[in-house]
């Protein structure tokens, strides 16, 4: 009887577990720059990141991330697509005084949201 409940526990922490990962990865993206952009005042340079964001709609708490490191943290809506886009796309806006891109949405591969940035809501990662 007590080798049941052992299993049984085990079971479901298992399950638990996975859905827990599965809930996570649902929640990130990466995010590959080939030149310079900005998200709110912060300049991105060249290079990987990665993308966690929480929450639905219209209210999203976006991280960006390099090196394991928060490099932003900005605002941002979710935007549901028709279907699962194929690939990563970055889409861009020349800021007010036309020196940089201003990254105002994040299309992931695999994925039937977008995230559409809040660009003048964002904050530097302290020692960036």
């Amino acid at each position: 009887m007590k080798l049941g409940k052992y299993l049984a526990f085990i079971a479901a922490l298992a399950i638990l577990s996975s859905l827990n990962a599965f809930a996570r990865d649902k929640n990130q993206g990466n995010l590959r720059l080939f030149e310079p952009a900005q998200i709110g005042t912060t300049q991105l340079q060249p290079g990987n990141y990665k993308v966690e964001w929480t929450g639905n709609g219209s209210d999203v708490q976006v991280n960006v991330l390099k090196d394991k490191q928060t490099v932003v943290t900005t605002t941002g809506q979710l935007k549901t697509l028709g279907q699962a886009v194929s690939q990563d796309t970055v889409v861009t806006q020349p800021t007010e005084n036309n020196n940089a891109r201003q990254i105002v949405e994040i299309d992931f591969g695999s994925h039937k949201q977008a995230l559409i940035l809040s660009p003048s809501q964002s904050t530097q990662a302290r020692g960036q």
